[in-house]
């Protein structure tokens, strides 16, 4: 069997590459309890908009759809860090 295959990068190739680091880069620190708010959210939601912007080309809806709401939920954090909204329901 040849495993050997070219890769033919295009932008939204190549842009979802960084984003699914940053979102995988910023959940495990999280869980580990070491990244800010700020820094998590901002990254993350990042990290949501390249993988989004890497679905223009081959759309999936259901890829598309949760990329949609991570990137809701990293924006709604970077607006409680910035704001001082105070987390509810925790401690």
């Amino acid at each position: 069997m040849n495993c050997r295959r070219a890769v033919n990068y295009q932008w939204h190739g190549f842009i979802g590459n960084p984003g699914l680091a940053l979102v995988l880069l910023t959940y495990l620190p999280l869980q580990l309890e070491g990244l800010e708010s700020l820094a998590y959210s901002g990254l993350d939601a990042l990290g949501s908009l390249f993988l989004l912007l890497s679905r223009c080309s081959e759309f999936n809806p259901s890829s598309f759809t949760i990329e949609i709401f991570w990137l809701a939920i990293g924006l709604i954090g970077v607006y409680k860090s910035l704001t001082g909204t105070p987390d509810t329901g925790r401690e």
